[in-house]
Order: structure tokens, then sequence, then C-alpha cells
């Protein structure tokens, strides 16, 4: 499985896009939306006015949203239109990003078939509050991966989403799709977790971890993915491997920040000021990387 997992990382790696930043460019990174139909099985509506809170943070501050992957949830849900539908607020939202350049979009296994999508299901979303189809993401490209690239230093960051580290999450797509759509699904409506999910099992996590920080030490080169929904960001020197987390934790959203040729990891969370009055805000969780 290393060599199958190796292959395929270095496969995604010579085919990205590279895009250039600098210590002026502000980009987040963020991973595992899972954006749902709003249904008992959406994992994401939870957090949802928190991302959304984010996200406005984000685009009223000018920068760059990259989303690493499983962005939304199309094992359980067949259709991008009845997922838009109910989060139409954050689809308007990520509209403006690409309008004005600012929104690149990784595929994961839970989206897979968003490069097919990208032509026909994601030109235009329906606006219930108009009443109408408005345009969504016309001619945008959706990556399996991309290179970020800082001008001053020439050091490259690597997105990806981290799927290429499980063979029943890469290759085998098709299969775990199946038993999640028509098994799990039911299951999870009767409360049991998705254990093959690499979220729910540590087992797989910490393999599927394993083999990206491998990958990454032998080519000596940092990747940041998402996939196992455990925040990573190393305050050591060498350390190669980033995660972003997932917008799916039971009472917060994680995301990592470039901003000032930085790598910042912080969480999105509900708090409270000093007089009981609830807010978004974000914390900290990770002393700041220099590149």
């Amino acid at each position: 499985m290393y060599k199958t997992a190796y292959r395929r990382l270095s496969e995604v790696f010579q085919a990205s896009k590279v895009i250039n930043f600098n210590n002026e460019s502000k980009i987040v990174l963020m991973s595992d939306c899972h954006r749902g139909d709003g249904s008992w099985t959406d994992t994401f509506t939870h957090n949802y006015s928190i991302y959304y809170s984010a996200l406005k943070h984000y685009y009223n501050a000018g920068y760059t949203y990259i989303e690493l992957g499983d962005g939304d949830e199309l094992w359980k849900n067949k259709s991008l239109s009845d997922i838009s539908r109910i989060y139409v607020d954050a689809f308007r939202l990520l509209s403006r990003f690409h309008t004005e350049d600012r929104l690149h979009i990784i595929f994961g296994n839970h989206d897979m078939e968003k490069p097919k999508y990208s032509k026909t299901h994601m030109k235009s979303y329906y606006d219930s509050h108009l009443d109408s189809h408005e345009p969504l993401f016309s001619n945008i490209d959706v990556h399996e991966g991309l290179i970020l690239r800082h001008i001053e230093t020439d050091i490259k960051l690597f997105l990806v989403h981290g799927h290429q580290g499980s063979l029943l999450d890469d290759r085998l797509w098709r299969l775990n799709r199946f038993l999640v759509r028509h098994i799990v699904r039911r299951l999870e409506m009767l409360g049991f977790k998705d254990v093959t999910s690499a979220a729910q099992n540590n087992i797989k996590k910490r393999r599927v971890e394993r083999r990206i920080s491998s990958w990454a030490a032998k080519n000596d080169q940092i990747v940041i993915a998402g996939h196992t929904h455990r925040p990573t960001c190393l305050p050591d020197s060498a350390a190669l491997y980033y995660n972003a987390g997932s917008c799916v934790h039971p009472n917060c959203i994680t995301c990592i920040e470039i901003e000032g040729g930085k790598l910042s990891l912080y969480k999105w969370v509900v708090q409270s000021n000093d007089d009981g009055a609830l807010y978004v805000g974000k914390q900290l969780i990770a002393v700041p990387r220099k590149l």
C-alpha cells in the first residue's frame, strides 16, 4: 500500500497547477465541509452558522479561499442541486469568490465527480429567495491537487485532499460510495457511526497520515491535506505534513491561514463575551509556522 500511495501522490504532484503567492497574499485553506442536504445524516448542518460567519470574514478581508476536498457530500447525496438549495447563502458567497478569481477547489473522495459536475451541475444554482437559477461557478476548474509557490523563497506547498493514501477511498471509491450511500447512511439514521471513514476510524486515520508523511519526507516536500479531519500544524521547522482539519467537528470548524509568509492553524467557534452575548470568533490553536 505504501508503494501505491507514493505513486498516486507523485502522480498528483506532477500534474498539479502551480499558483504563485507572496508575503502580501492572504489565503485560507478549508477541508471536509461535507455540505449535505440538511437531513438527519447531514453532519455539516450544526456548524453551518460558524462556517458562514468565517466565510464572510475571509471574503471581506480579501482572502483567497481554497477548498481541500470533500466540500460537498456526494456519496450520501446524488445531486449537487439538493445541497446548494439548502445552503444557498454559502453558495452565493462562494460564487462571489469565484467571480473575483479568489476560489480554488480540490476534489476529495466524497466529491470525486466534481470535475465532471463542474461542466454541468456547477454552472448555476437555484436561489429559492429569488425563485430563479443564478450563476455559480462558470468555467471553473476542479483539481486533484494544487501547488502554492512562495515566490520570495521558492518554497512549494503541495495541496491535496489526502484520500490517495487509502486504496478504498481512492481506487475503490465507487465501492465505498455504494456502501456509504446504501448501507452506512441508513445505519447513521439509527445512530451508528461510519466506521469506513478515515475521520471515524483512528487506525485508518493514522495509517493514511503515516503514508502521506512518509511521501513528504521522501520528497522533502510540504504537504497540506484534509481527509482525516485531524488538524495538524507542528511548530517543528522540519515538519512537512499539515492538515486543515474539517468543518464537521462537534462544535467548531478548523482551517489554515497563509499570511505574511506564515502558516497558522485556527478554529472558529461560538464564544461569549463578558455580558453573555454569543458571537462567532476564531482562536489560534497552533504556533504560526514561518515558511
